[in-house]
C-alpha cells in the first residue's frame, strides 16, 4: 500500500468516527427531550398557580358561611395545566357535610364561602392551602399538588 492510500484511508476513518460520534450525539440529545414524562401525571409542585374561583352556576337559596354547615357533591382533579377546564386525573368524588371553617383543607372551606345552595363553583387549590408536602397516603394526589374542586351545595343549616 502506497503512503497516499494509507493516508486516504486514515483520513476516511476519521471521518466515519466523527459521524458516529455525531450519531451518538444527536440521539443522546433526542432521548433527553423526550423526558419521559406522562401527560396525566401531574407535575409537583404546580407553581405560580393561585387560589381562585369561577361560580359556574350561581345558586339561589342560602349563603355558606363559616360557622355554618354545609352539605355538597364535589369531584377533586390534580390541576394540569394542558387539560380542559385544568382538570387532570380525578383523584376523588362525592358527597359530605362539613363545618365551613374546619374539618377540610383551608382552600376547600374558603372555595365555599359565600356560596348559595344551588351554585356550583370550580375553586382552584395551591398546595399552601391544600395538603402542602402531606397528601394523604394512597390518594393519588401528588406531595406539594395543586388541586382542582367542582362544588355544588346542596343545602346550609
Amino acid at each position: 500500500m502506497s503512503a497516499a492510500s494509507e493516508t486516504d484511508g486514515r483520513q476516511f476513518a476519521k471521518i466515519e468516527d466523527m459521524k458516529l460520534f455525531g450519531l451518538a450525539v444527536l440521539l443522546a440529545v433526542s432521548v433527553s427531550a423526550c423526558g419521559g414524562s406522562d401527560s396525566q401525571t401531574p407535575t409537583s409542585p404546580s407553581a405560580n398557580v393561585p387560589f381562585s374561583t369561577v361560580d359556574l352556576r350561581v345558586g339561589t337559596g342560602a349563603e355558606a358561611n363559616t360557622g355554618r354547615v354545609a352539605s355538597v357533591n364535589y369531584s377533586g382533579y390534580n390541576y394540569s395545566a394542558t387539560a380542559a377546564e385544568n382538570k387532570g386525573t380525578r383523584f376523588d368524588a362525592g358527597a359530605f357535610s362539613f363545618t365551613v371553617g374546619a374539618g377540610v383543607i383551608p382552600g376547600f372551606s374558603q372555595g365555599v364561602i359565600g356560596m348559595r345552595v344551588g351554585g356550583v363553583r370550580r375553586v382552584i387549590i395551591p398546595p399552601s392551602l391544600g395538603y402542602g408536602n402531606n397528601p394523604p397516603a394512597g390518594s393519588g394526589i401528588p406531595a406539594n399538588g395543586t388541586l382542582v374542586f367542582e362544588i355544588e351545595l346542596l343545602s346550609v343549616q
